[in-house]
């Protein structure tokens, strides 16, 4: 990077300190106040992390994942899709890093130009890691009953990962 864009963080500190220097505010107080609250936060939300990152391991490495593929594979054909994709519509709400590796492995195996490839590129920009921000932000708020969030979570998910297929069926074949 060149030019102006070297000096864009510090011209942004330098007008945040100066407008604090302005208004009175002592700016490494409230600075040092939000890192406090933000530690806080990280351990408050960390149990549930932890669980979240638990069960996607078991997912995974108890095979339930290849089962569960295996047995939704004619649900996929009849809406279109190709099943190869599944296990990254299952695994994209729980956990982004481990999407990552399945949509990595997609695009590796049958190349991001083809149909697989663009499915898995469109669900993976598509969707949201619904229970892990589910966890952190319920888990920072302290809120114990979701109600209905996960229920429109997952089902926002589900339009997503049909719309994912349907759009690249329309846009590119």
């Amino acid at each position: 990077m060149s030019g102006a864009g070297n000096w864009a963080i510090p011209c942004v500190i330098f007008v945040i300190v100066f407008y604090g220097y302005l208004h009175r505010v002592h700016v490494f107080e409230v600075f040092l106040q939000g890192a406090r609250e933000g530690l806080q936060t990280s351990v408050q939300i960390l149990p549930a992390l932890v669980a979240l990152i638990a069960a996607v391991g078991i997912l995974k490495a108890s095979g339930a994942l290849d089962l569960l593929t295996y047995a939704l594979a004619p649900v996929m054909r009849l809406l279109g899709l190709p099943p190869e994709v599944l296990p990254l519509a299952l695994l994209r709400p729980v956990s982004g890093s481990g999407a990552m590796v399945i949509f990595t492995e997609l695009l590796t195996r049958f190349g991001p130009d083809s149909a697989i490839g663009r499915i898995a590129s469109v669900l993976e920009g598509s969707t949201e890691t619904t229970f892990y921000t589910i966890a952190v932000y319920y888990g920072a708020t302290q809120i114990q009953k979701t109600r209905h969030t996960g229920p429109a979570a997952v089902a926002a998910d589900l339009v997503g990962f049909v719309m994912s297929g349907i759009a690249v069926r329309l846009l590119f074949l």
